[in-house]
């Protein structure tokens, strides 16, 4: 797999990873890569945020448990959360809508995986990538809401589970 200068990615200074949140994941999307080079599976989410946290600059992502991508999150700390350009909606909307356990993601979107840093998994086309170690994670539940809105999203009592990850790299894409 290749590296991310191969892949043409620069590394952005601290802080240089500038993007408007709300719009990059809630009507941008992006997508959340887990596991390595050898084994690993993305999906679409539109659900997340970049923070700071415990002193640390860090994003965090919520998988739901039916997602064939939560078996890699779990299985190793490594993750990736990608960001593209309108051009590549496509591509997103496919890999949100089938799962990896039925069909290779990047050969039906034409996506190109590379490792951005070592152990870790984003594409090509995308035009910012963030490479995350997580550092907790925590099982939603109906409990813990404290307004019932939200509770309409989970009819099957699916709830996600969260993944704070603390960023270990921004880069920045060719096309950025």
């Amino acid at each position: 797999m290749m590296s991310a200068g191969d892949a043409g990615f620069s590394a952005l200074p601290a802080g240089g990873a500038v993007m408007d949140p709300f719009d990059g994941i809630g009507r941008g999307w992006m997508l959340v890569t887990g596991g390595g080079p050898g084994s690993w599976n993305t999906m679409t989410a539109s659900w997340g945020g970049l923070g700071h946290l415990w002193n640390r600059d860090v994003c965090f992502v919520f998988v739901r448990p039916q997602r064939h991508t939560r078996r890699f999150m779990d299985g190793s700390r490594l993750f990736t959360v990608s960001f593209f350009g309108e051009e590549h909606r496509a591509a997103l909307e496919y890999c949100g809508s089938h799962s990896g356990r039925d069909v290779d993601k990047a050969a039906m979107t034409g996506l190109e995986p590379f490792e951005p840093v070592p152990g870790c998994v984003s594409f090509r086309q995308a035009s910012l990538v963030l490479a995350a170690r997580t550092i907790y994670t925590h099982d939603l539940s109906a409990e813990g809401f404290l307004d019932d809105a939200p509770l309409s999203l989970y009819p099957h009592s699916d709830f996600h589970r969260m993944y704070v990850g603390e960023i270990s790299a921004a880069l920045s894409g060719p096309g950025r």
